[in-house]
């Protein structure tokens, strides 16, 4: 197995990869740097045919017209290869499969972007890792879960929301809990007091 040095990090360049993706029940090569100009959500998880990821993998897809009003894409990778994540399309929601996704599957068969960014586990598979890259191909955010609870759509809306809005409003910054139209911060020793005085 590879060994990586580097352990990447929120304001690291995200680690380039080129692999098969399944999208629209076809085979094609997708690469990281094809999303730069676009934000992108990285959603990492254990197997296709499991039991808490076909509702992580389906709620994401469920928000992809809410995701990509946002100038945002999403990437689904786990350690399956591209024949196992075409059957799992291909099989109902009901039966537990997700059925045609609005995002890809990358197959990640030989582990190395799993263990670019981190998230595989001695098993071998991939643990929840969910990564936010900005247009400058810079991650932004990551959580990583363990394998047996899933990610919340709602949040990483909130976060994604969030990283946009302090990259176009740089002299601000985002206090706990901000969704849109909340109150900021003014990111200097005095006039952040504005805030402060107000709650």
């Amino acid at each position: 197995m590879v060994v990586r040095n580097h352990i990447i990090q929120v304001g690291d360049q995200a680690p380039e990869f080129c692999s098969t993706a399944v999208y629209q029940q076809e085979f094609k090569q997708i690469k990281l740097s094809d999303y730069i100009g676009k934000y992108l959500i990285l959603l990492f998880y254990p197997l296709n045919f499991t039991f808490v990821c076909p509702t992580e993998i389906t709620a994401f897809s469920d928000a992809y017209d809410k995701i990509s009003q946002l100038n945002t894409e999403i990437l689904g990778i786990s350690v399956d290869s591209e024949y196992c994540h075409l059957a799992w399309l291909q099989t109902d929601r009901e039966s537990g499969g997700v059925g045609d996704l609005n995002y890809p599957l990358v197959s990640d068969l030989n582990r190395s972007i799993s263990l670019d960014y981190n998230v595989l586990n001695i098993e071998g598979k991939a643990l929840r890792g969910l990564f936010i890259i900005d247009k400058e191909g810079l991650i932004q955010y990551s959580v990583v879960n363990n394998l047996d609870f899933g990610r919340s759509v709602d949040e990483t809306l909130r976060v994604l929301q969030a990283i946009q809005y302090v990259q176009a409003n740089p002299d601000e910054v985002c206090p706990a809990n901000w969704q849109p139209g909340d109150s900021t911060i003014l990111s200097n020793p005095n006039d952040s007091k504005e805030y402060f005085s107000s709650i």
